[in-house]
C-alpha cells in the first residue's frame, strides 16, 4: 500500500463536500509529475490525507481511499472545462485523474505549523521549501505519525 498527501482548496472541493459525497474524482491535474505518480505508482486500495490548501490555517482534515487506478481526465477534452487542454486527445491523453473514496473527517485540522514542529517529518516534501506539487507521496512512518495526531 502506498500513502498519499493530496491537496484542493476548500472553496474548491473540502473534506466536507466528499462527506456528503463519498466518492469523487480527482480531476484537473496538470502537472506532469503528479500525473506520472498517480498514472504509475497510485492504486485502488492506497490512502491519502486530505489537505487543506489556501485556508486559514492550512492543513490535513481528514482521510480517503484511492478506488480506482489512473484513467484519462475527460476535462481536458472539454473546451467548456477550466481544465481544457487542447493538446490533449482522446486517443493519446496527457492528463489522468483517480476516484477517491471518503473515510473520516478529523475532529481538528492538524495544522502545517503543527506538522513543522514534528522532527521526524522534516522530510516529508510538503515541508520542503518550495514544494507546490498538489500531490505528494507520504512513507508508512509519516503516515502513522500524522495519523496519531487525530
Amino acid at each position: 500500500m502506498n500513502y498519499w498527501l493530496m491537496k484542493s482548496e476548500p472553496n474548491a472541493y473540502s473534506i466536507d463536500d466528499l462527506q456528503k459525497d463519498q466518492t469523487t474524482c480527482w480531476e484537473g491535474v496538470r502537472n506532469y509529475q503528479v500525473r506520472n505518480m498517480m498514472r504509475d505508482e497510485m492504486r485502488a486500495g492506497d490512502l491519502a490525507f486530505f489537505y487543506h490548501s489556501n485556508s486559514q490555517p492550512p492543513g490535513i482534515v481528514g482521510i480517503m481511499e484511492i478506488i480506482s487506478r489512473a484513467y484519462p481526465d475527460p476535462t481536458a477534452f472539454n473546451p467548456e472545462s477550466k481544465y481544457y487542454d487542447p493538446k490533449s486527445q482522446k486517443d493519446k491523453p496527457r492528463w489522468v485523474m483517480v476516484d477517491v473514496k471518503f473515510k473520516q473527517k478529523f475532529a481538528s485540522i492538524i495544522s502545517l505549523e503543527q506538522l513543522r514542529s514534528i522532527t521526524d517529518l522534516n522530510d516529508m516534501p510538503l515541508l520542503r521549501k518550495g514544494n507546490r506539487l498538489s500531490i505528494t507521496p507520504v512513507t508508512a512512518k509519516q503516515w502513522h505519525i500524522i495519523a496519531s495526531l487525530s
